[in-house]
C-alpha cells in the first residue's frame, strides 16, 4: 500500500480503513502472499512534525487493526508492515 487518497471532508470516519481492506482483499484474490504497507507511526516521539499532508500512507494504528505487524523501520516515524494473506 502507498497511498490513500480520501477527501478532507471524509476523514476520520473509517474511508481509510475500508481502502485498506479492500486492497488486501483484492490481492488475495489475486494470488497475493503478503501485503506490505509504510504508513506513519504518530506515537513516536519524533512525530510531532508529522502534518496531515504525510498521512497520505496511512497510520499504523490503521494498520495494526487491519492485522498487520511491524517487519522493519525505514526511519523512525516509517515502519514497514506486512500481512500475510
Amino acid at each position: 500500500m502507498t497511498c490513500f487518497a480520501v477527501d478532507s471532508r471524509s476523514r476520520r470516519s473509517g474511508v481509510g480503513s475500508t481502502l485498506l481492506k479492500a486492497a488486501v482483499e483484492f490481492a488475495r484474490e489475486h494470488g497475493a502472499t503478503a501485503v506490505e504497507g509504510h504508513p506513519v507511526d504518530v506515537a513516536t516521539p519524533s512525530a510531532d512534525w508529522v502534518g496531515g499532508s504525510a498521512i497520505f500512507s496511512g497510520t499504523v494504528t490503521m494498520f495494526s487493526a487491519a492485522g498487520f505487524k511491524e517487519v522493519a523501520r525505514t526511519y523512525p516515524t516509517r515502519p514497514v508492515m506486512r500481512l500475510l494473506v
